[in-house]
């Protein structure tokens, strides 16, 4: 794969990205049909050369992130998803995606380890988090990992107060603009030869020892797992919560 370097700018991480996953350095116009692309914005990702336009860039300074991170409190649905607290969690994110719950949960005050198998998506979000660190001072008490969920969960030895969950969301015709995302994302995902396997990996998270996890779903997504012991209903999404 290649890496398009815009505008003469690199750092130390895009450097290191482009050695661990053996990127091909192109200064000129790509001659694969996917590509990262790297310039004074930050990094992005092209999943195909005849929609140059078409581009995943991550940045969580601004657009409905921001807004969301900056009235956290206001983060009904979540803060009752988690219960009545009066200590910092420590949140194991399983499916981190674009890491968004998780940037809701570090603006709360907890603390959150999350874990991203895909390595593009892992790309995208590290270089995000690396440009916000500096205005984001909560990204301290984030631990972002690249691998899989499952094993790094099994490996730890501190304690984890909730495990949270929350699987691609079928496409949705509502919105396209979401969905849009979502296909992108899904996109990335076949390019890396990861399989859909959502639902095994619930269930080998239900067959560990834990004390809390949170699982999110489309409101009205079928209840696949029957042991819920309360649930949290928002106006397109519900949380179901195991103890």
């Amino acid at each position: 794969m290649q890496i398009y370097i815009k505008d003469d700018v690199s750092n130390e991480f895009i450097k290191s990205i482009t050695t661990f996953y053996k990127l091909e350095q192109v200064l000129d116009k790509p001659t694969s049909n996917h590509y990262f692309m790297y310039d004074s914005t930050g990094l992005s990702f092209v999943k195909d050369s005849s929609k140059p336009k078409e581009i995943l860039h991550i940045d969580f300074l601004k657009g409905s992130l921001g807004w969301r991170m900056k009235r956290a409190s206001h983060e009904r649905n979540l803060k009752k998803a988690l219960g009545k607290i009066d200590k910092q969690l420590l949140i194991f994110d399983a499916t981190a995606g674009l890491l968004t719950d998780s940037m809701i949960f570090l603006s709360l005050g907890h603390k959150v380890i999350a874990v991203e198998q895909s390595n593009i998506i892992f790309s995208l979000v590290k270089d995000a988090i690396i440009r916000a660190e500096t205005k984001i001072p909560e990204l301290k008490n984030l631990v972002f990992l690249n691998d899989n969920s499952l094993d790094v969960y099994k490996s730890m030895t501190e304690e984890i107060d909730v495990i949270y969950l929350d699987p691609m969301y079928p496409m949705l015709k509502k919105n396209t603009k979401k969905s849009g995302k979502i296909e992108f994302i899904k996109k990335i995902l076949e390019l890396e030869n990861f399989r859909d396997e959502k639902d095994y990996l619930i269930q080998k998270f239900f067959d560990v020892d834990y004390k809390k996890i949170i699982l999110k779903r489309p409101l009205k997504h079928r209840k696949n797992y029957s042991n819920i012991n309360y649930q949290v209903f928002g106006k397109t999404t519900r949380f179901d919560i195991y103890l």
